[in-house]
C-alpha cells in the first residue's frame, strides 16, 4: 500500500512549522527555491519526513514534497530505480538493495536521523504487562504455534490471540524478525493480519480483545489511550519503551535507530531535493522532538551533520 499525505501526525507540528518558518533557520534562503521532491519508504519515518516537508512548504511555497509510505522495502525498490529523492528507512538498507542501486547507477548517502523504540502493543484490557524475549518469540516467530495468550504462560489469560502486524515490506517487519527474533530468520508468523499503514494496526489491536501488534515508539505515543505497552524482558527484568531506555540502551533489543537515504545526484542537481534535505537536517532535533521521536545525541547528530556535508562536497 503506497498512501500519500499532507496531514499534521501530532498536536504541535503547525505550530513547529509557524515557528521555525517565523525564525528563519536555515543557511541559506528557499524563499526563491521551486520544483518537486519525492520521499517514500518506513511508516515509521512517516511523520518525521512528512513534519519536515510541512514546514519547508510553508518557508518556501514553491516547493511541492510528496511523501508516502510504502514500506522500507517498498521504498528501496522505488529509491534504486530512481524514482524518488529520499528514501525513509527503520533499517540499513539490505545487500541486495545496494546492488540493485549500484546496478542502476544511484549513489546515496545514509542519514541518522532518529532513535525509536520498537513497541509491542496489546489491547489495554488485557491482563498481560511484560513479555520475555523467548516470549516474543513464541508469539510473532516464523515457528509460532500460540493460539491463545495462557500458550505463552499460564498466568496469561485463556484469550484468543489476534495479531495485527506489519506487512514484509516493512522495515520493522525486518527489524522484528531479523534484529529481535533472529536466528537467521527473515519471517514471521503467517497468520496474523498484515498491513502497512501503522493506523490500521492501531485500529486492529485497539479494537480487538486479545488484539496484539508492534510499531513505531511513536505511534503508541499518539494512541496512548486506546492501546497499552508492553515491557520486555531480556534477562534483566521488564523494562518499558521510552526514550530514557532507549537512549540508555536498557531497551534491548528492541531500541533501534531511524535514517533517511538521499539520492547524491538528485540532491546535487535539483535544489528542492537539496532546500528539504537540508532544513531537515538543520532542524533535526525539534522535528524529532515534536514528532515524538527521540532525538540524536550530540555525537550522533555532529555525524549526520558531517555525511550531509560530505554529499555536497
Amino acid at each position: 500500500m503506497n498512501i500519500t499525505s499532507r496531514r499534521a501526525v501530532v498536536p504541535g507540528i503547525a505550530a513547529l512549522v509557524l515557528a521555525l518558518s517565523a525564525c528563519g533557520s536555515g543557511s541559506s534562503s528557499t524563499d526563491e527555491v521551486s520544483g518537486d521532491v519525492a520521499v517514500d519508504g518506513s511508516s515509521t519515518v512517516f511523520p518525521m519526513s512528512d513534519t519536515a516537508a510541512e514546514y519547508l512548504m510553508e518557508a518556501s511555497p514553491g516547493v511541492d514534497v510528496s511523501v508516502g509510505f510504502s514500506g522500507t522495502g517498498g521504498g528501496f525498490e522505488k529509491f534504486c530505480a530512481g524514482q524518488t529523492d529520499v528514501s525513509n528507512a527503520s533499517r540499513p538498507i539490505k545487500d541486495e538493495e545496494i546492488a540493485l542501486c549500484g546496478d542502476n547507477g544511484v549513489d546515496f548517502t545514509e542519514l541518522k536521523v532518529a532513535t525509536d523504540a520498537l513497541t509491542i502493543v496489546v489491547h489495554p484490557d488485557l491482563a498481560v504487562d511484560c513479555l520475555t524475549t523467548t516470549q516474543v518469540e513464541d508469539l510473532f516467530g516464523p515457528e509460532a504455534t500460540a493460539k491463545k495468550w495462557s500458550d505463552l504462560d499460564t498466568s496469561f489469560p485463556d484469550t484468543k490471540i489476534a495479531g495485527f502486524i506489519p506487512g514484509a515490506d516493512s522495515g520493522t517487519y525486518d527489524y522484528m524478525a531479523s534484529d529481535v527474533i533472529g536466528h537467521d530468520t527473515e519471517s514471521l508468523r503467517t497468520d496474523f493480519e498484515v498491513n502497512e499503514d501503522d493506523n490500521v494496526l492501531v485500529q486492529g489491536v485497539s479494537g480487538t480483545q486479545g488484539g496484539v501488534g508492534f510499531f513505531g515508539y511513536t505511534y503508541f505515543e499518539e494512541n496512548a489511550d486506546k492501546l497499552k505497552a508492553l515491557s520486555i524482558d531480556s534477562g534483566n527484568g521488564c523494562v518499558a519503551p521510552s526514550a530514557e531506555t532507549a537512549q540508555a540502551g536498557e531497551y534491548t533489543p528492541l531500541a533501534r535507530d531511524l535514517f533517511i537515504y538521499v539520492n547524491d545526484a538528485k540532491y546535487a542537481d535539483n535544489a528542492a531535493t537539496q532546500a528539504y534535505v537540508d532544513h531537515y537536517v538543520e532542524n533535526l532535533a525539534e522535528i524529532a522532538e515534536t514528532a515524538q521521536y527521540i532525538p540524536l545525541n550530540d555525537a550522533e547528530y555532529a555525524e549526520t551533520q558531517e555525511k550531509l556535508a560530505g554529499i555536497a562536497g
